[in-house]
């Protein structure tokens, strides 16, 4: 992937990037499962870099034993694009 022209971030622009990142991720999760089908959810998210800026998230997420119509797994995977969105979406207004 080529250089996008992002400006250096702040630390305070890194700070709401990942709170953006893993707030994103969790309204996609708790948007398919109800916040008491959900024994445990931890999201983790790390920034590195100025230039490029690499955005890792890791997400634990336990369902209730009562909650079989929903693949945890998939649930993730789609938690992790909606965070990369999010993501993009907040360094695109940094331009």
């Amino acid at each position: 992937m080529g250089e996008l022209g992002f400006p250096e971030l702040t630390t305070e622009q890194i700070e709401l990037l990942c709170q953006t990142t893993e707030d994103a991720a969790r309204k996609h999760i708790l948007s398919k499962v109800s916040g008491k089908d959900v024994d445990r959810l931890d999201i983790a998210v790390e920034v590195e870099g100025t230039k490029p800026v690499n955005v890792t998230v890791e997400i634990n997420l336990l369902l209730t034993k009562t909650t079989k119509a929903v693949d945890p797994e998939a649930l993730v995977k789609e938690a992790v694009d909606a965070a990369h969105r999010a993501t993009q979406t907040f360094l695109s207004k940094l331009k």
